[in-house]
């Protein structure tokens, strides 16, 4: 009888552990996972939205007016005779939004 009662115990043990896990694993992909992707793909739209003339600004901070878009790579006018090249995805969503947020409240 003994036996029996901390067999039982012990398999239900092990269900409670697995569903905590899951849970975790649940947990883990609502919080970090998902805001993730989906910040990845308002990136990835707003790189393939890009168009002659927008002004935007680079991850690492350098503002610019877009002048040409290639394939592979976009140029940036950064005042009348200077152009840089940089790779469509160095154009932050983020960093262009929250720059221009800030210039319309001045």
């Amino acid at each position: 009888m003994m036996n029996l009662m901390f067999g039982l115990q012990a398999e239900n043990a092990g269900m409670i552990n697995l569903i905590f896990f899951l849970g975790i694993i649940l947990v883990m992909y609502f919080f970090f996972m998902r805001p993730q992707i989906k910040k990845q793909r308002e990136q990835d739209a707003f790189s393939k939205n890009l168009k002659k003339g927008d002004d935007v600004v680079t991850g690492s901070g350098i503002i610019g007016k877009i002048n040409k878009i290639e394939p592979r790579s976009v140029t940036l006018q950064l005042d009348q005779k200077s152009f840089i090249k940089v790779l469509p995805s160095a154009i932050s969503k983020e960093a262009t939004e929250s720059y221009f947020r800030k210039e319309e409240t001045k």
